[in-house]
């Protein structure tokens, strides 16, 4: 199909136009009106497309216009013949790439390319046809539902597009079907829903889905392309399952020994509910082991725990039977009429025998046992017994650490406890022990029993005074006037009765004294009078008093107490003011303070006397007196061993210094040294001279005969060069000077030292005498 270009031209309409000049001017008009161009998109033909043909009523088709074309695609996508004005479409088009391109026509003349038609947009559009199918942007889908959905309901929408041209045909017009998911799920052709198609579909049967969905074009038509998509659709849960017991009865154990709080067993009730929809609680309905046994839940395993509430006793009751409950705390009231959503189940719990240690017959023993009793003698018996099947004898034991004095010994079979020695009631009036028992031949399990024993008073003690504090009276006490000085009062070790009470009297020594008397009070109590004129401390100071008390115990005991009365000096108000002797003593009349005083002062001068002493005889005197003298001859011996040869100091090298010394020579430091001139080249040395071989053997002896050196070897360092040479110089400088021959022979007699210097010179002599 080829395009076609439907135009109307308007004609020219001439005018004339007077000007102010007076000419007449012609103006035309013309106008181009086009329709739209159309081309098929993705033509794949030999030749290029004729879109359409431009023609102006001014072209007589002598080839003198023109046609030019531009805009969109011009030139590239669209040429145009300028002679013919036709257009082609010299590529292939996609209308979903460029849906329409917008143009412009112009003619004008050839030879001047002056423009004979104003320009005239047109557009040009690509006609689509169905080359692109469905597509779904957002797939794949992931979509949940509740289980047990009604038919019908929604669970997702899904959403294809076409890119064709939704204006032209059905191109675009898309169609959704179902191809995998089916009879579980539905969908709607035009709007892409999926909804449920099978009632009761059960999360806890089949939980994911995969389902399908096609999309078509042409309204789904034969030729229509399509394009699919998956959608995963899972199963959410929902509380439509009961919890279940798997068992109708379960067994458990527990041993008789075990303590409350301890696990006897776990049972589990299975719901496939998931998470609160799937959660359980346990309880116990009914049972002879209500009291004894309780149930908890562990939350992670969702499991009953079946705990020991009291303790168990085999002996008593062997087996226990508890009905317990499950039940989901969550129920959906959609399914509540489902049926109840709990179970029961039956739990026996036996009880198992264990070896217990014995049991006493009472929670804790008291006895009594009179204080003084014989050793042997009989405290109380404890009895213990096994509860077990086995019934075995018991052997009972007192633990030493409560009972560390070991007062108390037990007979290991009957349990009879008795004193070891007298008890002091007065020292421990209670004893509290252990005693325990352990079966013979058993796991060595043992009960253990407290024993309280009381020791039972016993008069043994006589009464005493409550205090022991002095009496002061006052010796110008009013003659003739009857004074109180003192109430004393008792007391008593041993363990006073309600109706006990003490008697005083005085003794009967002292019964018909004229100076105190003494007056019972009935109420445990004495008072104490003087009945004399007055006292002289001067004569006597001091009285005692003896007392005499009675106590009415079973048997009765007395004691007889000395009350000290001190005589005092007092005021005329009777104010003591001292009840020393020492002002009537001392003659002088000084008091003790005077007396303490001038001690004092005493002590305080032969201090300071002392003290200035110590410090004159603390002065210190020079150490060592500085003489003007050269302290560098002075010879001073360490009796160290050095330093080692770096160590210098150690030793006097003055000597050294000086050779003459060794021979006894010693030169004198208040006149000039007379002058010593080097021996001239050639001489032998003279005999008198100091060798330093020979002064160094000479050192060397006098150091091994010295009988104050010490017994050991030592380094000497001599800083000696020795007094000159006889050689005189031996320096090349000088020799070149010298026009004679030297006479090298006399260094054969240096020694060793020079031999290597004789011989070159000697041989280099020989051989000059020899040429």
């Amino acid at each position: 199909t080829k395009a076609t270009l439907y135009s109307q031209v308007l004609y020219t309409v001439g005018s004339k136009i007077e000007s102010k000049e007076g000419q007449v001017l012609h103006r035309s008009k013309r106008g181009w009106v086009w329709n739209q161009f159309f081309v098929i998109e993705e033509y794949t033909g030999p030749d290029p497309v004729l879109v359409g043909r431009l023609h102006s009523d001014v072209d007589s088709g002598n080839g003198n216009i023109k046609y030019i074309l531009s805009g969109e695609g011009a030139g590239t996508i669209f040429v145009i013949d300028d002679k013919t004005g036709n257009i082609h479409a010299t590529k292939t088009l996609d209308r979903e790439e460029q849906a329409q391109y917008t143009l412009t026509a112009q003619a004008v003349a050839r030879d001047t390319n002056k423009p004979l038609e104003p320009p005239s947009e047109f557009i040009v559009k690509v006609q689509d046809i169905n080359d692109n199918p469905p597509e779904f942007l957002h797939g794949p889908y992931y979509a949940r539902v509740a289980e047990m959905s009604n038919v019908g309901t929604s669970v997702i929408k899904v959403t294809a597009t076409d890119a064709d041209d939704p204006t032209y045909g059905n191109s675009a017009r898309l169609v959704y079907s179902i191809l995998q998911g089916q009879p579980y799920f539905s969908v709607e052709p035009q709007t892409g829903i999926i909804r449920t198609a099978l009632p009761n579909m059960d999360r806890e049967a089949r939980q994911e889905y995969d389902v399908v969905i096609q999309a078509k074009d042409m309204g789904g038509h034969m030729g229509g392309l399509s394009g699919t998509t998956q959608v995963k659709i899972t199963l959410t849960d929902v509380n439509d399952n009961p919890p279940k017991f798997a068992q109708g009865v379960y067994a458990m154990a527990v041993s008789e020994d075990k303590v409350p709080g301890e696990e006897v067993g776990r049972l589990k009730a299975r719901d496939p509910d998931l998470a609160e929809n799937g959660l359980v609680d346990y309880r116990i309905l009914e049972g002879d082991g209500m009291n004894f046994f309780e149930i908890t839940k562990d939350s992670e395993t969702q499991e009953a725990v079946v705990k020991l509430k009291k303790p168990v006793d085999f002996e008593t009751k062997r087996s226990y039977t508890l009905k317990v409950e499950a039940s989901n705390p969550h129920v959906d009231p959609r399914f509540a009429t489902w049926g109840p959503y709990k179970d029961t189940t039956i739990v026996k719990i036996s009880v198992e025998d264990a070896d217990e240690p014995p049991t006493f017959m009472a929670p804790s023993y008291n006895f009594e046992v009179e204080e003084n009793a014989p050793a042997g003698t009989l405290v109380g018996r404890v009895h213990a017994k096994d509860t077990d099947i086995m019934n075995n004898p018991v052997r009972y034991m007192i633990p030493r650490y409560t009972d560390l004095e070991e007062f108390f010994t037990i007979n290991t079979e009957d349990g009879i406890i008795k004193t070891t020695r007298p008890l002091d009631r007065e020292a421990q009036s209670w004893h509290n022990i252990s005693v325990s028992a352990a079966e013979i031949g058993g796991h060595h399990q043992d009960a253990k029993v407290r024993v309280n024993i009381k020791v039972k008073d016993v008069n043994d003690n006589a009464p005493e005074f409550a205090t022991q504090n002095e009496v002061l009276v006052c010796e110008n006490v009013s003659p003739g006037k009857v004074n109180l000085i003192e109430t004393v009062s008792a007391t008593d070790k041993d363990e006073m009765a309600h109706r006990q009470h003490f008697h005083f009297r005085l003794a009967p020594e002292v019964a018909n004294n004229h100076s105190f008397s003494l007056k019972d009070n009935r109420d445990s109590t004495a008072s104490i009078f003087v009945i004399r004129k007055g006292f002289s401390r001067l004569s006597q100071d001091v009285y005692h008093l003896p007392i005499e008390i009675n106590d009415n115990g079973v048997p009765p005991l007395s004691s007889t107490n000395t009350l000290i009365i001190r005589v005092c000096s007092c005021d005329s108000k009777d104010t003591i003011l001292s009840c020393n002797v020492e002002p009537f003593i001392l003659s002088a009349g000084l008091s003790t303070g005077a007396l303490i005083a001038i001690l004092a002062c005493i002590v305080i001068l032969l201090a300071i006397v002392v003290l200035f002493v110590a410090l004159r005889r603390q002065k210190k005197e020079p150490l060592i007196v500085f003489e003007e003298e050269d302290i560098r001859e002075n010879i001073i011996t360490y009796d160290d061993e050095g330093g080692g040869e770096e160590d210098t100091e150690a030793f006097d090298i003055a000597t050294l210094q000086n050779p003459d010394g060794a021979n006894g020579f010693l030169p004198r430091k208040d006149i000039k040294p007379e002058l010593q001139y080097p021996m001239r080249p050639g001489l032998r040395p003279i005999g008198n001279s100091v060798d330093v071989d020979d002064f160094i053997k000479t050192r060397i002896s006098d150091a091994d005969n010295d009988p104050t050196a010490p017994p050991y070897d030592s380094i000497q360092i001599y800083g000696y060069e020795g007094r000159g040479s006889i050689a005189g110089s031996l320096s090349s400088l000088e020799s070149v000077t010298t026009d004679s021959d030297l006479d090298y022979d006399y260094l054969q007699s240096w020694g060793p030292r020079f031999k290597k210097l004789a011989d070159l010179y000697g041989t280099k002599d020989s051989a000059d005498d020899n040429s």
